[in-house]
Formats: C-alpha cells, structure tokens, sequence
C-alpha cells in the first residue's frame, strides 16, 4: 500500500524519479530524469531512518494528514520545481501523509497537520514550518548554517588552489 502511495505521487506531480529504497537512492545521488539531470530522491517516511542520513544529507520532511491537503501539494510542487537547487545543497526529501502509518519519523516529530522541517547533517532541526516554504527561501536559510558555510569556504578554497 505505501508503495502505491509512493507511485501515486509520482504520477500526480510529475516526478523525475521516484526512490523505492532511500540507501539506494542516496547511495546513486539520485535517479536521472530523461535528459540525464539528476532528480532528487523522494522518500517515505515509513521506509527512511533519519540515521541514514547523519552526516551526509540534509533531510527536508513534509508532513501532512493527507495528500489532499493543499498546503502539502503546494510544497511538493515549490520543491519539485527547483530541485537541482536543494540537490546542490545534499538535500533529500521525505513525505510523511499518512498519520494513520505513525512511522517512525512522525512519532519524532509530532506534526499536528502541515509542518515543513529541515534538518541538517548533524541531525538537529534547524527550522519547523506550519506552511509551504519556497526553495528560495529553504536553500537561503541552508546556507547560513555553519556546516554548509564550510562547504561553500571549502569549495573556494579548491577552486583557487586550481
């Protein structure tokens, strides 16, 4: 049933690609769309570990009561929009709108409906919001964490050393 759940979203908002498995899809950066952009994986909460994360991506969770929730669409779609964006970022995104599954994720979390959480590689939420948020705004508010300033000092300094 959740694997359908999964393939639903995928048709109704028009993934690239979809993730059955969430180590599979990290350990590949992601499946690749037709024109061999990547996509960025999109997992279900009742099938991620947050734990498989730590260190390496940043979880984006979307929590809903149901996928029918306009709030829950919207964000969906604001991200799925500029994913190369968030993919740049080592952002993975989890989907949590079935209360009904309590999945391990949701019961961290506690959402009362619509909430957008972002988490950073060291495993602490760094933002909770009760509505949809622009890649904009998400990947601006990414950037002033610490670890990713480092990253991006990181990057220069190779960069220059070229």
């Amino acid at each position: 049933m959740r694997q359908l759940l999964a393939l639903a979203f995928a048709a109704a908002f028009a993934l690239p690609a979809l993730a059955q498995n969430s180590a599979a899809a990290v350990e590949s950066g992601a499946t690749k769309a037709g024109g061999g952009a990547s996509a960025i994986a999109v997992l279900n909460a009742a099938d991620a570990s947050l734990d498989e994360f730590l260190w390496t991506h940043r979880p984006v969770i979307v929590f809903a009561d149901t996928e029918a929730d306009p709030r829950f669409r919207e964000q969906l779609d604001l991200l799925l929009a500029r994913s190369e964006e968030l993919l740049a970022r080592d952002v993975v995104l989890i989907i949590d709108a079935d209360p009904a599954a309590r999945s391990d994720i949701r019961t961290r979390f506690r959402p009362r409906g619509f909430m957008l959480t972002l988490i950073a590689k060291d495993g602490r939420v760094n933002l909770r919001k009760p509505f949809p948020w622009d890649v904009r705004e998400i990947t601006h508010a990414i950037d002033k964490w610490p670890i990713r300033q480092k990253e991006i000092r990181d990057r220069k300094s190779e960069a220059a050393e070229r």
